[in-house]
């Protein structure tokens, strides 16, 4: 854990986030970590069946507090399961997406995206943070082009984008999750596209040739999240066993 908040410490995360410690103790000895996007009974099972104790997540399990801990809810029952267990749960949210190094910069990288570095970026206790990312690409593409090329990055079934851009895409700006809000941002950066996993409807309006909106899935655009947690633990702590989650967590299917 202390691994974890070195590279990305809390005080990077947003206001309204729970980032840190969910459930456990933090003397506990770790007998190998599991990675991963959500934590439901699934994962607390796959924890269990891998011998691991620790379950590392991006999305916190517990975003508010609980008056109740019982079986009504999936939140719920997760919880009990982990404490019956003897789990103990860890999540970066989005102080791991406001860290150098990280989910952005993980998206950049494996779409090859070069001189990749924070715009509308913020200086937090000192350290330079931010929510997106913007680099560009070794080489310019046509935009349908480009938008296959992220489907196949991804695996993704679709991309929900405006217009094709009627100009080559060369600059590409990225927020990973739901990320609309740094629309404007990426065009006032001079971003060609601009990738992210949700958008509301209307925003997608009134850009027409203006950037080239890609929107390829929440959980799709940060699934690659899980390889940061593995190489900062492999690199800080190499004696902790650790495994990148098999269970498929998204709530969302295509059908």
């Amino acid at each position: 854990m202390c691994a974890l908040e070195k590279f990305a410490p809390l005080p990077l995360q947003e206001s309204w986030d729970n980032a840190g410690l969910q459930i456990g103790l933090t003397e506990t000895e770790v007998s190998g970590a599991l990675l991963c996007l959500d934590v439901n009974e699934r994962i607390i099972d796959e924890a269990v069946r891998k011998g691991c104790n620790l379950i590392v997540s991006h999305h916190p399990l517990l975003f508010r507090g609980l008056k109740t801990i019982s079986d009504l809810t999936d939140v719920q029952r997760t919880v009990r399961k982990a404490i019956q267990q003897d789990i103990c749960v860890v999540s970066m949210h989005t102080n791991m997406d406001n860290a150098k190094g990280g989910v952005n910069f993980r998206i950049a990288q494996k779409l090859g995206l070069q001189g990749v570095a924070f715009f509308a970026s913020k200086t937090v206790d000192g350290i330079e943070a931010g929510s997106g990312v913007i680099g560009t690409l070794p080489e310019a593409m046509a935009s349908d082009d480009f938008v296959i090329e992220v489907k196949k990055t991804f695996d993704v079934e679709c991309a929900r984008c405006n217009a094709l851009l009627q100009r080559p895409v060369k600059k590409v700006a990225i927020c990973g999750g739901a990320g609309d809000f740094l629309l404007d941002d990426a065009v006032k950066a001079g971003a060609d596209a601009f990738i992210t996993g949700e958008m509301h409807y209307h925003q997608y309006f009134g850009y027409e040739q203006q950037i080239q909106i890609c929107v390829i899935g929440h959980y799709e655009s940060e699934q690659f999240t899980t390889e940061v947690f593995q190489e900062i633990i492999q690199e800080q702590c190499p004696g902790v066993k650790t495994v990148i989650a098999e269970t498929n967590t998204n709530p969302i299917l295509y059908l």
